[in-house]
């Protein structure tokens, strides 16, 4: 096998540290080794060969240099440098431009971040933004199956975007977990401000992961429908893979979200009940209290005729009467399980 030998401009990548990878591949998939920036153009210019960059946060002159090398769209790479843009999948003649987010949990916090991806027939260009792994992984299980990435640089944008979804599996198990855990403290006895702070939380965490991923659904399905020019027929069935994880991890992420707001209904309804019994035996104390008031007010009213004033059992015959109302009031009450 005779493969291309790397221009004579090769560089180390860590003179920038923007900068992650440039390396270049003969088309069999055998990997040619890592080159410069500059080296790209010459190596594009040799037959059988492509070309795969990833960027982390790169600044307006190495996005220059991108558009140079590899004849990028002015449109696309203005869009490459603002951070903040929609998932979606644009077509520039021959290339793709891809927007997709991606999501961590940062000290138990969920952040997220953009992952801008160009696409052509002989390159792959990943630029990532804020919250986000490095592709290292990715590139290393594609340059594992060099069968596969003889398919082209389209087989490495199947490996990032697998790796992408993947990466969101594990947070929806975090937030299943979470969401068991405050389970418990909804049906606790005493009510806890932090639980509906958490749910509250998690209820937004949730629908903004919700609005990063079922974007992604619809562009997988155009990868799996569209752009033959792109994507051959034998990679269609990786990306209806990954269509497939991102379907699940979008229908755990609706199913959660139902699961939340049930859980917020629910302690509010919790927290509502505690209060109405607790009114409840304030009532039924202060029925009780009223029955002595009444007695005692009637006869504290200081006339010299009341009924049996001057009588010695007066005073001990109205001690039991207000016991035997108050009792009675009780034994109603408590058969009405107020108490």
């Amino acid at each position: 096998m005779n493969l291309i030998t790397p221009p004579p401009a090769v560089s180390s990548t860590a003179d920038q540290p923007m900068v992650v990878n440039c390396i270049a591949y003969h088309r069999d998939g055998n990997r040619i080794g890592e080159i410069s920036l500059d080296a790209i153009s010459d190596v594009l210019a040799e037959p059988d060969t492509f070309v795969w960059v990833g960027l982390h946060e790169p600044d307006e002159p190495l996005l220059e240099k991108l558009q140079e090398e590899f004849g990028l769209h002015d449109l696309a790479i203005e869009d490459a440098h603002n951070a903040h843009q929609r998932t979606k999948l644009e077509t520039y003649g021959d290339s793709l431009f891809l927007v997709v987010q991606t999501a961590q949990l940062i000290e138990g916090q969920l952040e997220f971040g953009e992952t801008h991806i160009f696409l052509g027939p002989r390159y792959l260009v990943t630029i990532r933004h804020g919250a986000s792994l490095s592709y290292a992984p990715a590139r290393r299980n594609c340059e594992h199956t060099p069968e596969l990435l003889a398919h082209g640089p389209s087989y490495g944008l199947y490996g990032v975007l697998d790796f992408i979804v993947d990466n969101l599996l594990p947070i929806v198990r975090d937030f299943r977990e979470e969401l068991q855990q405050l389970e418990q403290d909804i049906f606790a006895e005493t009510f806890n401000r932090g639980t509906i702070r958490r749910l509250y939380n998690m209820q937004r965490d949730l629908m903004t992961l919700r609005l990063a991923v079922a974007p992604l659904q619809d562009i997988i399905s155009q990868l799996v429908r569209l752009h033959p020019h792109l994507i051959t027929d034998e990679l269609r069935a990786y990306f209806r893979d990954v269509y497939d994880h991102v379907f699940r991890v979008n229908e755990s992420i609706g199913a959660m979200r139902e699961m939340l707001a049930a859980a917020i209904s629910v302690n509010l309804s919790l927290v509502s009940f505690g209060q109405n019994e607790v009114m409840k035996k304030l009532a039924g104390w202060a029925a009780m209290l009223a029955a002595p008031t009444l007695l005692t007010s009637w006869y504290g009213m200081n006339f010299q005729h009341m009924p049996e004033l001057s009588k010695p059992w007066a005073y001990p015959a109205m001690i039991t009467v207000m016991v035997l109302v108050v009792g009675g009031i009780y034994a109603g009450l408590k058969r009405a399980k107020w108490f």
